[in-house]
């Protein structure tokens, strides 16, 4: 499919949770930098989602599906690209089970590298295919968003969409002047190739690849999924080509396709020479030639060098994994010394329990080391979540049993002290409650670990006993937002946020009291001087004295809000 793009400069890139109605709220974040992506891309993937014909078979996909797989040409590509993201980001909201898959032609980059960054974080990198022609203009254009007028952008936008509706492809690019044609690629080589060096101004530097990249040339393909390596091939490839192939490739993908399915039938694609290099070599001299580069030219040496960088990178990141399993056994120990933590302040015979034995601790030997543990085991979490982050862990690491089980485990016993050592520290007076302003994202990103599982049916089987570690890690949070909001209650004169207040308050006390009666809860949270039962207490006496009080709240009776 080939579209126009809107009127408006071709350049401009826009906040990708800030538009779309909401369709993009859930999408993560990159990092530290905005998630952005084209505005005239984002527009016309709009225009599809709130087209009826889509709502519908989104509406079928779900429901009847379980593989969907989106596809498009030229500008069609970023929309199906758009789809696909949307797609996954709401399965992933919904808890829906449907394996996502998109496949472009000839599409144009979407987005800068944080949107990159967060598609290869959510682990979606192998859920995308650009399929890019030797010459092609069109995936390479954005780099040059700032060296183009917007007139230039759309005349030959305009000039494919005509071409595609007539029967005069091979003529197509002389339809535009030779001086417009050689200015046109030109413009384009050179911004690719300075990107491809890492260079680049404000505006050409914000577009960045996602996914994997399959350049086709007569001769074959060769597949990447190295954002550095993508770039750089994107680069190479183009430079022995012309003005005139630059736009035409752009409507030869129907060829290829055509092309490599016979291929695979026919089983044709043989080796038809003896490499005396070792199978490395060979294999990256059969890419090569796959791309018509030959040992003779220039660009050869580079291309053989990029290959060779990201299949270093790929060895790398096995690893690394390796690594970081030593890494976690290493770390064992801090968590068992933690464990025997636990079980000493639940046997106390101060019954403080686990979490407020933390919270009020004294300058001991023991306390300190805990708190030691908890840093060392935060630093530790910390590194992986960086190295996944900056790609330097293979594509399925969160979903390796080890990691999903370790990281809960992790979460479950440690966060408690994290909350208290936030609330010890009055954290929440100057920026607020953790759960919404203190919690660490390593925490949230083992949320989605532990959610995204496969969950056996022993896991839905009701509990005999209480759990070993409270299963909300957050739970001793919610607890010192509900005294908070009691303490702050008996304080507010307006009776608008008193009820408001009291509604929080009883919601939470439901919430605690379900997870008691499901045995969700470890026997440290019952301990007779913990928060909770501070909370228990403090909240039956503000009770009675509501039911003393009744005219004044009239929404309150008999112990519940109203």
């Amino acid at each position: 499919m080939v579209g126009i793009l809107p009127e408006e400069r071709c350049g401009n890139l826009v906040e990708l949770q800030t538009v779309c109605g909401g369709a993009f709220d859930a999408f993560p974040r990159g990092g530290e930098e905005a998630v952005m992506v084209h505005s005239g891309l984002l527009q016309l993937f709009v225009h599809f989602y709130n087209s009826q014909v889509f709502q519908q078979k989104i509406l079928e996909i779900v429901n009847e599906c379980k593989s969907v797989v989106f596809t498009g040409h030229s500008l069609g590509g970023a929309i199906a690209s758009l789809s696909a993201l949307w797609l996954l980001t709401n399965i992933q909201t919904n808890s829906s089970f449907i394996s996502v898959f998109c496949i472009t032609y000839g599409s144009p980059m979407l987005g800068n590298e944080p949107f990159s960054q967060a598609i290869l974080q959510e682990r979606w990198a192998g859920n995308f295919c650009h399929v890019v022609a030797r010459h092609d203009l069109l995936p390479r254009l954005l780099f040059a968003a700032s060296q183009l007028f917007d007139s230039q952008f759309h005349a030959l936008f305009q000039l494919w969409h005509l071409s595609m509706a007539g029967p005069y492809f091979g003529q197509i690019a002389h339809q535009i002047s030779d001086d417009k044609r050689d200015y046109l690629f030109e413009k384009v080589l050179a911004c690719v190739a300075c990107r491809s060096q890492g260079g680049g101004d404000r505006e050409t530097s914000l577009f960045w690849p996602f996914g994997s990249y399959l350049f086709c040339t007569d001769e074959g393909a060769i597949c990447l999924d190295n954002a550095v390596a993508i770039v750089k091939f994107l680069y190479l490839v183009m430079m022995k080509g012309s003005a005139t192939s630059g736009i035409e490739d752009h409507l030869e993908y129907g060829k290829y396709v055509e092309k490599y399915c016979w291929q695979y039938l026919l089983k044709t694609n043989s080796v038809d020479a003896c490499f005396s290099e070792s199978s490395n070599d060979a294999g990256i001299t059969l890419a090569l030639r796959s791309l018509e580069l030959t040992t003779q030219e220039s660009a050869y040496g580079d291309a053989k060098d990029c290959l060779l960088k990201a299949r270093q990178i790929g060895c790398k990141r096995n690893l690394n994994n390796a690594k970081m399993a030593v890494n976690l056994a290493k770390i064992t120990p801090l968590r068992a010394q933690i464990e025997w933590y636990k079980v000493f302040c639940d046997d106390s015979d101060e019954k403080l329990g686990y979490y407020d034995s933390f919270k009020l601790r004294s300058a001991s030997k023991r306390g300190s080391k805990v708190n030691m543990n908890r840093l060392r085991l935060g630093w530790f979490w910390d590194e992986l979540i960086d190295m996944l982050q900056t790609n330097k862990l293979t594509h399925d690491f969160h979903k390796l049993a080890k990691y999903v089980n370790a990281a809960q485990f992790y979460k479950l016993l440690v966060e408690p002290l994290e909350i208290a050592e936030y609330y010890r520290n009055g954290e929440h007076k100057k920026n607020g409650h953790y759960i919404e302003h203190g919690r660490q994202r390593r925490f949230k990103m083992f949320d989605k670990w532990w959610r995204d599982r496969n969950v056996g049916d022993e896991e839905n089987n009701p509990r005999t006993k209480f759990a070993s570690l409270t299963q909300d890690s957050c739970f001793w949070a919610r607890v010192e937002e509900a005294r908070d909001c009691i303490y702050e209650f008996r304080g507010e004169v307006e009776k608008g946020n008193s009820t408001l207040l009291l509604e929080k308050i009883e919601k939470f006390e439901q919430y605690a009291s379900s997870m008691v009666i499901r045995k969700e809860v470890s026997v440290d949270v019952l301990a007779e001087n913990s928060s909770y039962s501070l909370f228990r207490e403090e909240w039956k006496e503000l009770k009675s004295q509501l039911q003393l009080l009744q005219p004044n709240f009239p929404d309150f009776h008999d112990g519940m809000v109203l």
